[in-house]
């Protein structure tokens, strides 16, 4: 007993010797992360090994809440003042952050190792609040087959995407089937076309906040971009028939290799190979091509993103844990269980031989959808501008005009 004593009393002088507390001599415990996700943890299993493996005296104990009941479980903890330390969020970003319920980022180095396009959908008033995770994104699906057979290239311009489409033709092939009877595959490749020649100049960083605020429009910014992508309807690349033709139908037809191209996301994949298996080998995906050539823009943005409870008693830990995520090794973990470009300047994601005509876009960021990235009111908006461009697309309505369709239903929501 009195050599146990003696013992004791040597770990004791060891501790004030050292500068640490008697309880952290006396328990080792690591510090434990709450982590709040609305992804399953089927999606994140790797990630959460590689967390459990590199964050050193930290636990992270994952609570997976589904999306239908995400947002009222996690307010009524904010407010009681239980909530996670980690949060995982998306379109509620900016609520949250205008609310006080999340711990300002801006300042941390990590935040520096993301792309802006990624980061743009969590910053409010000027300040970041949350770090993406993998984006979805949409392109240009195409049939290589097709494509190899008449020695055509993919299109890194869209003087060269709209010359397929009468190559194609004239030889009695359908170029692109689209389904415009839906207001969205036209609202997000004239949307491509806004990225590449509009929110790619950095002096137009801060439009969509403006024009959250009522400072800027539409109509005047992003006229000359869609007029430009008019041009796949005045040169019958897109005809008023396609009006009558569904989603399904239109990804039925490219499945079949009735068309050469069809725009649509990752996630399309399996109903497609689903119609057709022999596709599988022939699928590929390109980037929606600007003006001038380039690399060209995905239609897309952040799935989600790490934000950190302002209130959280394990602030320190919890900054580790999102330093840690901004790490190549980290997002690869992510992207195992859960195929998506990362934002994360320098990664380049294998997500297969669909998507390498992607890598170059991928490698750069180019990857962006405003309406859910940053506009308050967005799903309403590009509901309203893809609907007139069904009107343009019948002769009935002005390029203008489906832009000043837009402004009106933003000033409408926002008064």
């Amino acid at each position: 007993m009195r050599s146990k004593r003696r013992l004791f009393a040597i770990v004791m002088v060891m501790c004030i010797l050292s500068g640490l507390s008697l309880s952290s001599c006396s328990n080792s415990k690591p510090i434990e992360l709450r982590f709040m996700g609305y992804n399953e943890e089927s999606s994140r299993v790797t990630y959460l090994k590689y967390l459990d493996e590199n964050l050193k005296g930290i636990k992270v104990n994952f609570e997976f809440v589904s999306l239908d009941n995400f947002s009222s479980i996690l307010d009524t903890q904010l407010k009681n003042g239980t909530g996670p330390d980690i949060i995982e969020v998306g379109g509620e970003t900016k609520l949250l952050a205008n609310s006080g319920y999340l711990l300002d980022l801006t300042d941390q180095a990590f935040v520096k190792n993301y792309a802006r396009s990624g980061l743009s959908a969590y910053i409010a008033n000027d300040k970041i609040y949350a770090t993406p995770l993998q984006s979805w994104y949409e392109g240009i699906f195409y049939n290589k087959r097709i494509f190899a057979e008449n020695g055509i290239s993919v299109p890194k311009s869209l003087d060269q995407f709209i010359s397929i489409h009468k190559e194609l033709s004239a030889k009695g092939i359908k170029p692109q089937a689209m389904g415009a009877q839906s207001w969205e595959p036209m609202m997000k490749q004239s949307i491509g076309i806004v990225n590449n020649e509009f929110y790619s100049d950095t002096a137009n960083r801060n439009f969509d906040n403006e024009f959250n605020d009522g400072k800027a429009f539409l109509a005047d910014s992003w006229l000359d971009a869609v007029t430009a992508w008019s041009d796949v309807i005045k040169q019958g690349c897109l005809t008023p028939d396609m009006l009558n033709v569904t989603y399904d139908q239109a990804l039925s037809e490219f499945a079949m290799g009735d068309a050469a191209m069809w725009e649509s996301g990752p996630w399309a994949v399996n109903a497609i190979v689903g119609i057709n298996p022999d596709i599988e080998k022939d699928l590929g995906m390109f980037p929606i091509p600007g003006l001038s050539e380039g690399t060209g823009w995905l239609v897309g943005g952040p799935g989600s993103a790490l934000a950190i409870n302002a209130k959280s008693k394990h602030t320190k830990q919890a900054l580790e844990l999102l330093a840690l995520t901004a790490t190549p090794a980290a997002q690869e973990a992510l992207i195992k269980d859960n195929a998506g470009s990362s934002f994360l300047i320098g990664v380049r994601a294998d997500l297969g031989d669909i998507y390498s005509d992607c890598a170059e876009a991928f490698q750069a960021g180019n990857v962006y959808a405003p309406w859910v990235s940053v506009w308050e009111y967005g799903n309403v908006i590009v509901e309203e501008y893809g609907k007139s461009l069904q009107d343009v697309l019948a002769g009935t309505k002005t390029i203008e005009q489906a832009l000043k369709d837009a402004d009106a239903i933003c000033a409408a929501m926002r008064n």
